[in-house]
């Protein structure tokens, strides 16, 4: 929707992905990294998320990072250089509009095939 746009870019910042719980010395979830409710992130914890979130940005498209490791050291932290001194897009990473344009391709699994399958699942369940 704005890949022609050279004023605007959405890009998906995946540093999240594949994140594993961290975990402390004894192998246990560090709950240094959560607050009170053991759901939402503590100070530090979110410290972790926005550093990962800026190099994310920072990373161009295709080669960003998709997991955090919690480790708390700042020197991690990704600045900008004077050769790419803006946050990466799919224009500036070397995509163009056509790159992201694929051919039309045949599905790998016909779709009776989807529908068979579920009939029969169903069936085998009430049986």
């Amino acid at each position: 929707r704005y890949e022609e746009r050279e004023d605007f870019a959405v890009v998906m910042q995946p540093f999240f992905r594949n994140t594993l719980l961290p975990l402390d010395s004894n192998g246990k979830p560090d709950l240094s990294f959560f607050a009170a409710d053991c759901f939402h992130f503590s100070l530090r914890g979110y410290a972790e998320m926005a550093m990962a979130l800026w190099n994310n940005m920072l990373e161009p498209v295709g080669e960003k990072q998709t997991y955090n490791n919690f480790t708390h050291d700042r020197s991690k932290l990704k600045c900008p250089n004077p050769e790419k001194p803006f946050l990466s897009t799919l224009r500036n990473s070397g995509f163009r509009s056509s790159d992201l344009i694929s051919d039309k391709t045949e599905p790998s699994v016909p779709y009776w095939a989807v529908i068979v399958a579920a009939l029969a699942g169903v069936l085998v369940g009430s049986l």
